[in-house]
């Protein structure tokens, strides 16, 4: 078995949700359970951070493991979906698990895995969490794959645990209504383990509080104790100032990732190295806080969170694709000087993504599309939601394609480039450059 093979078994014999959706999702942990106990559980010999939301989850887990790297530590860092490479998910200080890894493992288990035929997911966790502690990790942060209570890394017992939002998605597993998704999301908070929560939402505030009550749990509302001020961006970083109960704490702090909604990330990170802080063998100063996020993309890159693919013409992508963070891209979207916006566009097909359209910009050209998994909304039926709304749009066979068009346009008009809708949209467009397949 090479790699490739390996990546094709784990894509073509085991459900995987970002490929086909709804029939890859369990209704419990008990395959992660069994399969964690052929492994002689893994999770119970690293310590970690377990972090769940609905937007933010991703970012918030790279500036929280780049941190600890930058205090010393050796760290862990589990996240998902991957964009380019399944080895994104068994990350050891900033560098993917070797691809003989995988197929070493898979060659090992093969038979458990095909006894318990746990989903792609399960097994990347899994997979995860014993190249951890084969590499002896200090702490390991783990980002939740979806909802937290019945997510696959909540067999972890964290040293403290984060949420960092909470909106409307993947409604049909985790409930209609914000206090719904938040009750899932609320299930990662243990017992006697401190929780913190990245944003007050008056609608979730109650759910967080009864919960970490009934478990004891500590509970920390990042936005009550820290603040940011003074905030402007230069041509690589956010710069802000930080403060904490009105007082200074950490002045022109600068992060790379420029997102108006890294504001809200960034008061969870602060609150959850705060507790960190107060666990025995955490030392964390306030120059590790400062380089750490600074360094965030020399120590775990962070791809697809409002990323400048290029200058010339201006060319952004980002991953956000639910109400809430779309709302947040598109906001962005207006602070960008430019008249004129190449939008190329694609989506998944098991969201009801009408009232999302109707946020989008109706004086932009769209450049629609379909991501290359069964799961993408076929591009005929997203042309017809635009036709609904009178809006301007182009309708292409491929990622590639609409992407080329869209780059060719904007040379001509003066435009910007901007790449969206879904992770899957953007995670095709970054493996085509990352593999040189067409010229940028």
């Amino acid at each position: 078995m090479n790699y490739t093979q390996a990546t094709e078994y784990l894509y073509n014999q085991l459900p995987v949700f970002h490929r086909i959706g709804a029939a890859a999702y369990k209704t419990d942990i008990s395959n992660t359970v069994k399969f964690m106990d052929c492994l002689d559980n893994p999770q119970n010999s690293f310590p970690s951070v377990h972090i769940a939301g609905t937007n933010g989850k991703g970012s918030s887990s790279h500036l929280i493991a780049s941190i600890l790297k930058q205090s010393g530590k050796k760290i862990g860092l589990h996240t998902s979906p991957h964009l380019i490479d399944l080895r994104e998910r068994i990350n050891i200080d900033g560098k993917l698990c070797s691809k003989n890894y995988v197929i070493n493992f898979l060659k090992t288990h093969q038979k458990d895995i095909e006894t318990i035929q746990p989903s792609f997911f399960e097994l990347m966790v899994a997979m995860a969490f014993n190249y951890f502690r084969l590499k002896k990790v200090d702490c390991a942060v783990v980002e939740v794959g979806m909802g937290g209570r019945l997510d696959s890394t909540n067999i972890l017992s964290p040293l403290c645990s984060l949420i960092t939002n909470i909106s409307f998605d993947h409604t049909q597993f985790l409930g209609s209504t914000l206090p719904a998704i938040a009750q899932e999301k609320a299930g990662i908070i243990k017992e006697n383990t401190p929780i913190i929560i990245s944003q007050t939402q008056t609608e979730c505030k109650d759910v967080f509080i009864q919960r970490a009550k009934q478990m004891n749990a500590p509970i920390y509302f990042a936005d009550e104790n820290y603040e940011l001020r003074n905030i402007s961006e230069g041509n690589e970083f956010l710069i802000v100032d930080v403060y904490r109960k009105n007082e200074i704490f950490i002045p022109r702090l600068q992060c790379p990732l420029k997102g108006d909604y890294q504001r809200k990330n960034l008061l969870g990170v602060l609150q959850t190295i705060e507790v960190l802080n107060t666990i025995k063998g955490y030392h964390i100063s306030k120059n590790d806080i400062k380089e750490g996020i600074k360094n965030l993309q020399n120590n775990f890159e962070l791809k697809g969170r409002w990323q400048i693919i290029k200058q010339h013409p201006l060319t952004i992508c980002d991953t956000g694709h639910n109400e809430d963070g779309l709302n947040y891209v598109l906001n962005q979207l207006k602070k960008v000087s430019k008249e004129k916006i190449n939008f190329v566009f694609g989506v998944v097909n098991d969201k009801d993504i009408d009232k999302e359209i109707t946020m989008l910009p109706k004086e932009a050209n769209y450049f629609l599309c379909k991501a290359d998994i069964p799961r993408g909304l076929e591009v005929e039926v997203l042309a017809s939601k635009f036709e609904v709304q009178g809006m301007k749009y182009q309708v292409f066979n491929s990622v590639k394609q609409a992407y080329l068009q869209a780059q060719k346009d904007a040379k001509k008009t003066n435009a910007m480039v901007f790449i969206g809708g879904s992770t899957y949209t953007v995670a095709e467009l970054l493996k085509e450059i990352s593999s040189n397949k067409y010229k940028l």
